[in-house]
């Protein structure tokens, strides 16, 4: 099984998403993340990957839920983390080709081609961040 970590981030209304230029999810959209190193947690993870992909630096408020993915016969289980306070402008790097804002409620609606659950995690964070009065 590959552990990873996703970078939940919603600022002003919108969702950051990375387009991934790499398989599994080559050419869909979703949250920065990727793989976890050796005696890393998926916190850790999460905020590492955020910046490895679009220079942003943030804090991890709350964990919205595990994903398990079979792809190419290869199982994913993905720890997904709402990120908060990210500071910088996102521009894209390592394995993420474009870096972008999205409207949450295009997001929500499905109107790109994103990676699975990306709607659901989105959904879930910005509940999050309306309970914590955000």
């Amino acid at each position: 099984m590959i552990r990873a970590s996703l970078a939940v981030v919603i600022r002003e209304g919108a969702a950051l998403l990375v387009r991934r230029s790499h398989r599994p999810d080559a050419g869909l959209w979703g949250f920065p993340g990727g793989k976890r190193e050796p005696g890393e947690t998926a916190l850790d993870c999460a905020i590492r990957e955020l910046f490895e992909e679009t220079g942003l630096q943030a804090t991890a408020g709350t964990p919205l839920g595990t994903l398990t993915l079979s792809r190419a016969g290869l199982l994913y289980e993905l720890d997904a983390w709402l990120c908060i306070d990210a500071k910088g402008d996102a521009q894209a790097a390592d394995d993420a080709e474009e870096a972008r804002w999205f409207d949450v409620q295009g997001v929500v609606a499905g109107k790109l081609l994103m990676s699975r659950d990306v709607d659901r995690l989105t959904l879930r964070a910005v509940y999050h961040l309306t309970m914590a009065g955000r």
